[in-house]
């Protein structure tokens, strides 16, 4: 391994060794330079290194040296100078691609020097065998040894750029150049196998990106820019594989742009998405898969009308016409018919999977076919409009096959139909991703779309047909193709029929075919004897018989469903045991092998990192000793350049690096002192000549000076003559036009003024017309004012009528409020008088009922009056000295006045009352009344009970007047 102080020395060494045709000791000079680590800090001649590097790497076909260095110098420039990798790169891929361009231009047949299967494979053993027996000689085999080489170069270098590039977020731009331009050399010399490998690196790259999210440089798929950078590239992957007709890749490549999406969730333009659709649907149609495609044609309908500004209507109604075509080509049967449950699974995971890349969002708990089918599709034509935007013939074709009962002229009315659509077609001008579209290739389906049509109409009418007959109903095919057909209808249970050739007919039937009858023949000749069974015995007999038999039948049902499901679950409990011993040994031996494999790598790594210390160790001890060895040999070196061929002074002695440290340092001095002394002298020599230079040119420049100014004075005069005589001309002229114009004045004035009259008269007109509008609406303006003001004379009238009359309600129901308080008042002070009375009158029945009593027990009145004191005493002027008075003015105004009241005024001379009081109770007798009920005391006063007395005043209002009578 050769040393170098300097990178240019190693560069210097490589071009020597290269001018004496030693390029692979060059290439290996420089390879050393660029993995030693001592220069991983980036300079710029290390880019000049580089340069040269893969130049030799191109010329002497050397990848792997190639990639080695690019990723070192990856490593060296990634974090200070990236744009150096990147012109590195691109110099490294065009010196590649020149020498492959060279050596195909250089051969003549470049089929048969291509013709390899891989270009990655090592050559054969029975090829090498083949070149040695066979005479395969000249220009053939230097053909095939030339070109081929370069080629495989070529390929090998988009690898190693793709590698180096796929985590590299500052170089995303060229990791796309340089997939685009791989992908244009499979498609220019048709490299299958190489473009399917490709699509599995980019797409690796693509899964290792998400994997490892954590890297340092890892590109960041949210931004627009790096977005549109993959994007672009997977959608030439696409454009490519179509290319090349490889579908199944380019299916994965679709897989792969939904992917894209999925992932960073972000739809990309509608540009990108019209090649999406129109690709998508190429494949489907190559795959027979007419649902599928018809879906993406609808898509793509779609996405032109809405953001194809450019779109004319030619090319719109072309678009529609391919999309109803495609949809009426979808076969109008189910594929699933009798369909096992795993099938019906599968078919189901495929639709959601297909549904998704198309763009329509499903369920995965619908059913199948709920969403995705041919019902669903045609209606969505005709609610978005597509239908109404398609051919008119194509309109007449759908509703021929999907809304007409012809039976007879079905076949004889399309067929005219069908050969004019064959005929439509053509390149689209303003659709730039789909720039042909071609109706006949729908012609096929459609042709068998109208035989299932036929005999599906066909079978409802008639139950037998000959075969002649059909076969004329049906121009498209022969009648072994019809024959062809039927059976797929038949399988898929659309029409039910059958081909007699012996008899020459067509059966048709109910949807059953004879093996269904067959294999039920048993239970419909039960179901029959049970029928005789019951028309021979009378129903009463069979309910009895049904009644012995369905009890012991339910028992039955029942037990065996019981054996049935004991017999599951124990075949259900061995399958789990079974299960769980085979995991058991599975885990058991996943546990060995886990432990042996730690011991194993324990064991490993402990070895790898003893032998990693010792290598650290070593290769600190050697580079020390090597950069000690290197800096004084490029020391000794120096100072022997300097002493010009003479030998050093310590040329026997040890050579130790103080000692040529000083040696250099005092040779630099020195040389420092001689260079000062030659340039003091030369500066003393520079004066001297310049001033003499002065000298000489100072007369030389004024004798100049004065030539130009003499000159410029010339010149100046003429440039004015010049001037002037330009000036005289134009003003001649001016005056000629003048007077050219002079004699039309009269008519412009005649015009001026027979313009400015017809527009004072349209002047005068119309101001007129206006003072007479503004006249009007001023008067319009009055009348309107005027009605305002009556209809506001008109409101505040009838507001203050409306108030005046509130007012004086409000006046009423105050007066009626005062007077029913007044009259409560009376009525509260009656009440207080009635009761007052009665208190009056009750003191008196006591004092009646305490005389008659004492009377009864024989004592005198004097004495009973001497030794009963009054029960309250009177006072001058109160009411019970004053109760004979009451009782005539009572008597005397018609009022009731009370027995007791009437004695007295007998015994006065007066005359009883004639008729009772109208408040009184109109019921007296002898008996005397017990004070209690009356009465409640508290303390020494004593008050009457309103509530006894109000009853008996009510009481006593309800009977008649002179009842006391």
């Amino acid at each position: 391994m050769s040393t170098f102080a300097k990178p240019e020395n190693a560069l210097k060494r490589a071009e020597e060794l290269i001018n004496v045709g030693q390029k692979q000791d060059a290439l290996q000079a420089l390879h050393d330079l660029i993995t030693s680590k001592r220069y991983r800090a980036w300079q710029k001649p290390l880019e000049r290194i580089m340069f040269k590097y893969v130049e030799l790497c191109v010329d002497l076909r050397r990848g792997r040296f190639a990639k080695d260095g690019l990723i070192q110098y990856r490593i060296i420039c990634q974090q200070v100078n990236v744009t150096s990798l990147e012109e590195v790169i691109k110099h490294f891929m065009h010196l590649s691609t020149e020498k492959a361009e060279l050596a195909r231009s250089q051969a003549q047949a470049l089929e048969e020097a291509l013709d390899v299967d891989d270009l990655e494979a090592d050559k054969r053993p029975e090829d090498l065998m083949l070149s040695y027996v066979s005479g395969e000689k000249g220009k053939d085999r230097s053909d095939r040894e030339l070109v081929t080489p370069w080629f495989k170069f070529l390929w090998e270098t988009y690898r190693t750029v793709l590698e180096i590039l796929r985590n590299n977020s500052k170089l995303e731009a060229l990791y796309a150049m340089t997939a685009h331009r791989a992908f244009q050399f499979c498609k220019q010399y048709k490299r299958t196998t190489e473009f399917r490998r490709l699509c599995e690196i980019i797409r690796n790259h693509l899964i290792n990106l998400n994997r490892y999210k954590d890297q340092r440089d890892r590109p960041d798929l949210s931004a627009p820019e790096s977005l549109q950078l993959y994007l672009d590239t997977r959608f030439e992957q696409l454009k490519i594989a179509t290319e090349l007709e490889l579908w199944q890749e380019a299916f994965r490549s679709v897989e792969d742009i939904h992917g894209l999406m999925c992932m960073v969730k972000k739809t990309p333009k509608a540009s990108l998405m019209v090649v999406y659709y129109a690709k998508l649907s190429e494949i489907f149609w190559i795959s027979s898969s007419h649902l599928y495609h018809a879906y993406a044609w609808l898509k793509l309908f779609t996405l032109q009308k809405s953001f194809n500004k450019n779109l004319s209507q030619k090319d719109l109604q072309l678009i529609a016409s391919s999309v109803v075509l495609a949809a009426l080509s979808v076969a109008p049967y189910d594929h699933t018919y009798n369909a096992s449950h795993t099938e019906l699974e599968n078919e189901k995971e495929h639709n959601l999977r297909i549904a998704n890349l198309i763009g329509f969002n499903l369920d995965s708990k619908l059913e199948r076919g709920e969403v995705l089918s041919r019902a669903s599709l045609l209606s969505e034509l005709v609610s978005k409009g597509v239908l109404s935007c398609a051919n008119q013939e194509i309109k007449d074709l759908y509703h021929l096959l999907e809304h007409e009962f012809q039976p007879l002229d079905l076949a004889l009315k399309i067929q005219p139909l069908l050969t004019k659509v064959s005929k439509f077609g053509g390149k689209l001008s303003s659709a730039s991703s789909v720039p042909q579209v071609q109706l006949s290739q729908y012609v096929p389906a459609l042709e068998k779309l109208a035989t299932f049509r036929l005999l599906q109409q066909v079978s409802k009418v008639y139950q037998t047909m000959k075969i002649e007959c059909l076969s004329q109903m049906i121009p498209f095919y022969d009648f072994s193709v019809v024959e062809k057909i039927s059976v797929d209808a038949v399988k898929y249970n659309f029409v039910a029929m059958k081909v007699d050739h012996m008899k020459g007919v067509v059966v048709f039937g109910n949807l059953f075919i004879e093996s269904d009858r067959l294999r039920d023949h048993l239970t419909i000749f039960a179901e029959s004897l049970n029928k005789a069974r019951a028309m021979i015995y009378s129903p009463a007999n069979r309910a009895s018989k049904l009644g012995e038999v369905l009890p012991s039948l339910a028992d039955i049902v029942d037990k065996e469903h019981k054996r049935l499901l004991a017999r599951k679950s124990l075949i259900e409990k061995r399958k789990e045991e079974q299960e769980r011993q085979l995991l058991e040994m599975e885990r058991e031996e996943e546990s060995r092998r886990l432990k042996l494999l730690k011991i194993t790598e324990e064991a490993e790594q402990k070895r790898l990192a003893t032998e990693y210390e010792q290598r650290k160790n070593q290769r600190i001890l050697k580079e020390i000793e090597e950069r000690e060895l290197e800096e004084a040999q490029a020391l000794l070196q120096e100072a022997r350049s300097k002493k010009k061929g003479k030998k050093p002074i310590l040329e026997g002695e040890k050579v130790t690096k103080q000692t040529l440290m000083e040696l250099a340092l005092s040779e630099q001095l020195r040389e420092r002192q001689e260079m000062e002394k030659k340039l003091q002298k030369l500066a003393k020599t520079m004066d001297y000549l310049e001033r003499a230079k002065r000298e000489e040119s100072a007369p030389l420049i004024e004798a100049a000076f004065q030539q130009r100014v003499v000159e410029e004075r010339i010149l100046h005069e003429r440039e004015q003559q010049l001037e002037i005589e330009l000036s005289q001309q134009r003003h001649e002229g001016d005056l000629k036009e003048k007077n050219r114009l002079a004699r039309m004045l009269d008519n412009k004035m005649i015009f001026q003024e027979r313009v400015m009259s017809r527009r004072q008269a349209e002047f005068d007109k119309r101001r007129q017309e206006r003072e007479e509008q503004i006249s009007q609406m001023i008067q319009a303006r009055k009348l309107d004012r005027e009605a305002k003001r009556k209809k506001i004379f008109y409101v505040r009238s009838e507001e203050e009528k409306h108030r005046k009359r509130q007012e004086e309600e409000e006046a009423r129901k105050h007066e009626e409020a005062e007077r029913r308080r007044k009259e409560e008042a009376e009525r509260k002070a009656k009440l207080d008088e009635i009761a007052a009375k009665q208190r009056q009158r009750e003191l008196e029945l006591e004092e009646k009922e305490r005389q008659r009593k004492e009377a009864l027990l024989g004592r005198s009145t004097a004495a009973a009056a001497a030794e009963i004191p009054p029960a309250r005493p009177v006072e001058p002027g109160a009411t019970a000295p004053a109760a004979p008075a009451a009782a005539a003015a009572a008597s005397s105004s018609g009022k009731y006045v009370p027995r007791f009241r009437r004695q007295i005024a007998e015994g006065s001379g007066q005359a009883p009352p004639p008729e009772p009081d109208r408040w009184g109770s109109g019921r007296q007798d002898d008996r005397p009344s017990q004070p209690s009920d009356r009465w409640r005391s508290s303390g020494d006063d004593r008050r009457p009970s309103f509530g006894s007395s109000r009853s008996s005043w009510s009481s006593s209002r309800n009977q008649p007047r002179g009842s006391e009578r």
